[in-house]
C-alpha cells in the first residue's frame, strides 16, 4: 500500500473537470484508490466520491493506492494534483 499526502493547488480545487481528469488518470491503473480529506474516505475512481470531498483550493488530501501499480498510481495522481489538474494558474 501506498500512501501520499498532497496539497490542492489550482484556484478552483476538485471541482468538476479536475475530478474527471482525476478519475480518468486512476483507472488507467489496476491498483485501488482511495482519496481522504479531514477523515472522509471516498474512492479514487468515482467522480461523485471525488466532488463529495469538497476539496477547496489548499485543502490537503491522502491518496492512497493498493495494488500491483500502487507506487506508479500514486506517483502519478500526486503529481497531477501538484501541477494545478492541468489547468492554467
Amino acid at each position: 500500500m501506498m500512501t501520499r499526502q498532497v496539497v490542492v493547488s489550482n484556484a478552483l480545487g476538485m471541482h468538476a473537470r479536475a475530478a474527471a481528469r482525476f478519475v480518468h488518470l486512476a483507472t488507467s491503473f489496476q491498483a485501488r484508490v482511495t482519496v481522504n480529506r479531514d477523515g472522509r474516505s471516498v474512492d479514487g475512481k468515482s467522480i461523485l466520491g471525488l466532488l463529495l470531498l469538497a476539496a477547496r483550493c489548499q485543502s490537503v488530501v491522502t491518496i492512497t493506492a493498493e495494488g500491483p501499480d500502487e507506487e506508479a498510481a500514486a506517483e502519478a495522481l500526486v503529481r497531477l494534483v501538484e501541477t494545478g489538474f492541468g489547468e492554467a494558474p
